[in-house]
């Protein structure tokens, strides 16, 4: 009895097969042919149960690759994009009708690799605010943020002194502005979040130690250098 169930003949006790016992080499040479018989339809059962899952596997690549560029289709022309422009060319058609038919298993690499590029065209699509400065690092992307933010309430801070001098307009401005480095820092957390996610599923690296010293220092710096100019008044 054979692993997949077949039986397969044993050689008949008593009659060894050697070559003065035709029976027994006939018998022997039946045997071995049937075990390689049966190891050839178990190899054959193997590679179709193998390529029966390529297909399927390349069948759910093709419904998520489509499912992903209808969309994406429909973006590109509202963006601007020539209809012409979003259909593959001759070599592009030939090198897909290539790799087709090198069997199921070429067709389901090509369409897994089609997959991560469509899957890099919604990130692009779907940045919101600043798609180019999302793909930046994050400590130079969030300084764009952060920087301008930590800014605002120093300079008015600044401004009104010098409109105002030591009066009591600018110490309040300079009590009022205590708290603002923390609004700045989480008005800025909240922005990169919204500006910088390319797909609402994925985290930001926000660099919170870098947004809280860009929105501290100008305030510090500020503040500091407004104070002593009062007391030198």
């Amino acid at each position: 009895m054979s692993e997949s169930g077949t039986a397969v003949p044993a050689p008949r006790p008593g009659r060894p097969a050697t070559e003065s016992d035709p029976v027994g080499a006939a018998w022997a040479d039946y045997v071995a042919a049937a075990r390689q018989l049966d190891g050839v339809r178990r190899a054959a059962a193997t590679a179709a149960g193998e390529q029966a899952r390529s297909v399927q596997a390349a069948r759910d690549e093709l419904t998520e690759v489509r499912a992903r560029l209808a969309p994406q289709s429909s973006r590109l022309r509202e963006l601007g994009v020539a209809p012409i422009s979003l259909l593959p060319t001759p070599p592009e058609l030939t090198e897909a009708a290539r790799s087709m038919a090198a069997g199921p298993a070429a067709v389901l690499t090509s369409l897994q690799a089609a997959r991560k590029w469509s899957e890099a065209a919604d990130d692009t699509l779907a940045a919101r605010g600043l798609p180019r400065i999302a793909r930046w690092p994050s400590q130079p992307r969030n300084l764009l943020v952060y920087g301008p933010l930590a800014l605002v309430v120093p300079l008015l801070q600044l401004v009104l002194f010098l409109a105002t001098g030591t009066g009591p307009v600018s110490v309040l401005a300079l009590v009022v502005g205590l708290p603002m480095p923390a609004v700045a820092f989480m008005t800025g957390w909240l922005a990169v979040g919204r500006l910088f996610r390319p797909r609402p599923t994925d985290r930001v690296d926000r660099t919170p130690r870098l947004g809280a010293l860009v929105c501290l220092v100008p305030a510090v710096v500020a503040a500091a250098g407004i104070v002593l100019a009062m007391l030198a008044g």
